[in-house]
């Protein structure tokens, strides 16, 4: 009679929708990092042709900027991307605490994060509307405009993302040293966004 009780127990907890999903994700394993990074990869190619579009006009112009064109300051911008790249040791501290169970840790880096982003895109803005060009001044502030402007739209994507990240952490349970994909995701995606920067700032103020 024992031994029948335990075999029932166990038909029925290898048929619980617990062990069910168990088996479920064995069999499928977890691809949705994968899927992010094919999607950063295929934003990144957008910013390849972007870039190499900007080089080419370079290349062939006569002048470049175009004479008259005012030059780019490097001060502001050049604060902007040691905030920015700072940013990128910021969030993976967070990754860090989550990957070790501390989720209001996790929570605050990614505040700070959040804070260092929202200081870049009203740096950005504040030199927006002190340069002494538009976007349809030539084909230097055309290409300018459009290559930070591309930018900034995928840190303010950043942003939200890591305000959902930081909602969503107020939920007990909702994230820990296991069930952390949120927080993976928005990481990496940051890290893209860090990356593009610097070889947008190389190409558009250095070289």
């Amino acid at each position: 009679m024992q031994g029948s009780t335990i075999d029932s127990t166990q038909v029925e907890l290898n048929h619980s929708p617990i062990a069910h999903a168990e088996a479920h994700h064995a069999e499928h394993p977890d691809l949705r990092v994968f899927g992010l990074l094919v999607f950063l990869f295929s934003e990144g190619m957008l910013f390849v042709g972007l870039f190499v579009a900007y080089l080419t006009f370079r290349s062939v112009a006569a002048s470049w900027p175009p004479e008259g064109t005012p030059e780019l300051e490097l001060l502001l911008p050049g604060i902007n991307t040691i905030i920015l790249v700072s940013s990128s040791f910021v969030i993976h501290q967070a990754d860090h605490a989550i990957k070790h169970n501390k989720v209001a840790a996790a929570r605050n880096w990614f505040l700070a994060t959040f804070i260092m982003g929202a200081i870049f895109i009203a740096g950005q803005l504040y030199e927006y509307n002190h340069l002494e060009f538009g976007l349809t001044s030539n084909l230097f502030a055309s290409t300018f405009y459009v290559l930070t402007g591309f930018h900034g739209f995928h840190v303010l994507v950043g942003l939200t993302l890591i305000a959902t990240v930081m909602v969503r952490s107020l939920k007990a349970g909702h994230y820990s040293d296991t069930k952390h994909f949120g927080i993976e995701a928005a990481s990496i995606y940051w890290h893209f966004v860090d990356i593009i920067w610097i070889v947008l700032f190389l190409i558009l103020y250095i070289l």
